[in-house]
């Protein structure tokens, strides 16, 4: 046989595609939340992605799933967001607690001392939501801006310097808040069932 042909399924209708668009604010909002940790905020990301979806919706090609597509557009909105707060005032440096546990864990470089196990069926937790669940439960437990530091970076991309702007801190200290949510998320994984 020839090429192999692909078969994409044909686009919703304007109707249907707008309440799919609306049956995933659920989770947008979730997402947003666990982000922005102000629910305020949150919603009003929310709102502006559902509302660029809308009126944008000829850009939604189906080349991904709505949820990718609308992801997409929240984490531009998230980091709009934070881009706008910092502009606007730049949080206090607060204390963050003893690091003197944490830093057993890791060497003169930084390494793990002792590295975490790899887990046996990642796929298979991720997909049945607990590893999801508990991940969130475990950034809800982290400092306010520990949590949006370690979100900032890993899961919306930033890089250092846009990290240091958005949260006016220095590269210094970004690495400080991105090794303490490590370590924390570390720990409390483990105490959940993932790890050790």
């Amino acid at each position: 046989m020839g090429a192999r042909e692909t078969v994409s399924s044909p686009l919703p209708s304007p109707d249907d595609l707008q309440a799919r668009i609306q049956a995933e604010r659920p989770y947008l909002l979730r997402y947003a939340a666990l982000q922005l940790r102000d629910r305020d905020a949150a919603e009003d990301a929310v709102q502006e992605t559902l509302l660029a979806a809308l009126t944008g919706s000829s850009g939604f090609a189906g080349r991904s799933s709505l949820r990718t597509w609308l992801t997409g557009i929240l984490k531009h909105k998230i980091v709009d967001h934070i881009r706008r707060s910092s502009r606007e005032q730049a949080a206090p440096d607060p204390a963050e607690g003893d690091d003197a546990d944490f830093d057993a864990l890791f060497d003169r470089r930084g390494h793990w001392v002792d590295p975490p196990q790899a887990w046996e069926n990642p796929e298979g937790a991720l997909e049945q939501g607990r590893l999801r669940a508990v991940l969130e439960e475990c950034l809800k437990g982290l400092p306010a801006r520990t949590a949006q530091a370690f979100m900032m970076r890993e899961h919306l991309g930033l890089d250092t310097p846009e990290l240091c702007k958005a949260l006016g801190v220095t590269p210094t200290h970004s690495w400080v808040l991105l090794y303490r949510a490590r370590m924390a998320l570390r720990l409390c994984l483990e105490r959940n069932g993932f790890g050790r």
